[in-house]
């Protein structure tokens, strides 16, 4: 197994998908696509911000639609 070095960013990702996980887990879904709360959901909109942070390092302005 290798070891990855985890920066910032991935550090970020790493904890904001354990919150989400806890929070499907809380809702008994394994999906957010199934929860009643999906378009006003604080929980999964960090999840996805971290998920960008991640690809860009911080750099740039977000994910807009």
């Amino acid at each position: 197994m290798s070891e990855e070095v985890l920066d910032e960013w991935k550090i970020a990702l790493v904890r904001k998908k354990s919150e989400l996980e806890a929070c499907q887990l809380e809702h008994q879904v394994k999906s957010c696509m199934k929860c009643d709360k999906l378009l006003d959901c604080t929980v999964r909109d960090a999840y996805i911000k971290a998920v960008y942070d991640s690809m860009s390092k911080g750099a740039g302005g977000g994910f807009e639609f």
